[in-house]
């Protein structure tokens, strides 16, 4: 058997020259004790050593990403496929393969061959000849140094540092954007008000002010570049009846520098734009597909690294942003937030306010699959971020189209809907039981009371004689019900008769009281009138 051992100042092959020593695992250290009982078990065949660091870095950045490097290839063809039938022990399983695959050498990986590894190395010195030991460890420091310095600058874990920085510097020019362009609109506005009503856009408002400067030069500047035609002879109009106070040339040159600083910074925040933009779809690009540029690179500032991003649960993702009103929340007892950053996502934001919570949880979800594809992952395309932006825009389609049916194509079916039939019972006011006092006009004549007390008059015992024919009518409906042998009949019947007795007597009783109070405030009125006569 060969053993493949890297070192920092080359490779070399040692063959085992007692194999059977390697089957006691445990107990192999004590035959690597001394130099003598080392090379008792394994004997330095080639050695194979670096020109200088560069191929070393090189030799051991392909050992760490599992390829064969130039340098380890030649001493494969060169040693080792003169003895194709013996086995190759491997540190690596992954380079193991790699060397089957390529040189068609079986190669060997096993607790064994690690233990091996471990005894060589510490025998490395006495096995290792023609080196002297102040010069490997020199050449290992040399190699350490390099391998870290080509870590650190190629690390995908540390290449978000530039995102981060980049999002906090985008968001301190917003700032300061909207700081200088207000004061430059106040600051001009003194000497020339009406041209912040006509110029809305910030960038074109200094524009303007810088090549306008003084407004009783707009008649003979030229504007046409900045702004459209009719908004230019808006401003000339303007210009002409301004209100404003007349300035000094200095206070005119300290706005225009103004203006300088506000269309650098402008155009320094779309560059600085354009670079985040590209930096995250060459970092993390299902991210971006599904929340956008900015607000991943907000996420990501947020967590620190993208891979701290990848750590976090899609609950966490979902209000990240929000820890404030969270921790509020849990102490007030209320309920908890439902986004934090993702909240200016493009899919929460075109969805209705009923809907914005599930569309947020259900794309947090996806998005840290997609952060945890990202980060973790070897491939660079986007392609699993665009499937799962493409199933939530369905999902949401299906959500704002909830209960509205269609009634054209195959939605008919599903349009119909049962008769509505109204069940409950419609009772009308009687307004009559209100009050007992009839309506009558104030001013009457002494004749037409006469004739109404003569036509009330009879009136009484035709409602008295009522009371007998409905009580007849009560004892006609029960002398049948007695004779039906039901007892259940008879008494429901009972009851009715009973009801329909009483009414009557409640109408007579009423009608008996009206008559009554009528005839008196008749008396009263009649009285009155005769008192005025």
């Amino acid at each position: 058997m060969l053993v493949l051992f890297e070192t920092a100042a080359g490779y070399a092959i040692f063959k085992v020259l007692d194999e059977s020593k390697l089957q006691q695992v445990d107990s192999l250290y004590k035959e690597f004790e001394t130099p003598e009982k080392a090379h008792k078990i394994v004997k330095l065949k080639h050695f194979e050593k670096f020109q200088d660091t560069t191929e070393a870095l090189a030799a051991a950045t392909a050992l760490v990403e599992g390829k064969i490097g130039k340098s380890l290839k030649k001493v494969l063809k060169k040693v080792v496929a003169k003895e194709a039938h013996e086995q190759l022990a491997i540190s690596d399983a992954k380079l193991g393969g790699v060397i089957k695959d390529k040189l068609d050498l079986s190669c060997v990986h096993s607790p064994a061959v690690a233990e091996l590894m471990r005894c060589i190395r510490g025998q490395m010195e006495s096995l290792i000849t023609g080196l002297p030991p102040r010069e490997i460890s020199a050449m290992s420091l040399g190699l350490a140094h390099s391998l870290s310095r080509y870590k650190l600058k190629f690390s995908p874990d540390k290449v978000d540092t530039m995102i981060v920085q980049a999002i906090s510097l985008l968001d301190d020019l917003d700032k300061e954007l909207n700081n200088y362009i207000m004061r430059c609109r106040e600051w001009y506005g003194w000497h020339f008000p009406e041209l912040g009503k006509v110029i809305t856009d910030n960038l074109a408002y200094c524009k303007s002010v810088r090549k306008i400067g003084d407004r009783t030069k707009v008649a003979g500047s030229d504007l046409s570049d900045i702004l459209p035609e009719e908004i230019e002879a808006e401003v000339k109009l303007a210009a002409e009846i301004s209100m404003g106070t007349e300035v000094s040339e200095q206070d005119i040159g300290n706005i225009r520098h103004l203006c300088d600083q506000v269309i650098e910074i402008s155009e320094y925040r779309a560059q600085l734009y354009d670079y985040l933009k590209n930096r995250m779809m060459a970092i993390a690009p299902n991210l971006t597909v599904m929340v956008g540029e900015l607000v991943g690179a907000r996420l990501i500032s947020h967590a620190g690294s993208l891979l701290n991003l990848a750590k976090h649960p899609a609950s966490t993702v979902q209000i990240l942003g929000a820890e404030k009103a969270l921790f509020r929340a849990l102490k007030t007892r209320k309920d908890t937030p439902k986004y934090g950053l993702i909240y200016h996502a493009s899919l929460v934001g075109q969805t209705t306010a009923k809907n914005k919570g599930k569309i947020s949880r259900m794309l947090a979800a996806k998005a840290a699959l997609a952060i945890r594809y990202d980060a973790l992952g070897e491939d660079t395309n986007a392609e699993m971020g665009a499937e799962n932006r493409a199933k939530l825009e369905a999902r949401l389609r299906q959500l704002e189209e909830k209960g509205i049916r269609r009634i054209s194509g195959t939605g008919k079916g599903m349009a119909k809907t049962d008769k509505y039939q109204h069940k409950s019972e419609v009772r009308i006011y009687d307004p009559s039981g209100d009050s007992t006092i009839p309506s009558t006009s104030k001013k009457r004549k002494f004749e037409e009371v006469e004739e109404e007390e003569a036509a009330d008059e009879p009136a009484t015992p035709a409602v008295k004689s009522k009371k007998p024919k409905k009580e007849q009518v009560t004892e006609a409906e029960t002398e049948p019900a007695e004779e039906t042998p039901k007892k259940k009949k008879k008494k429901k019947k009972d009851k009715k008769a009973e009801e329909e007795a009483e009414q009557p007597k409640e109408e007579e009783e009423e009608v008996a009281v009206t008559e009554s109070t009528k005839k008196k405030k008749k008396k009263k009125k009649v009285k009155e009138e005769e008192d005025d006569d």
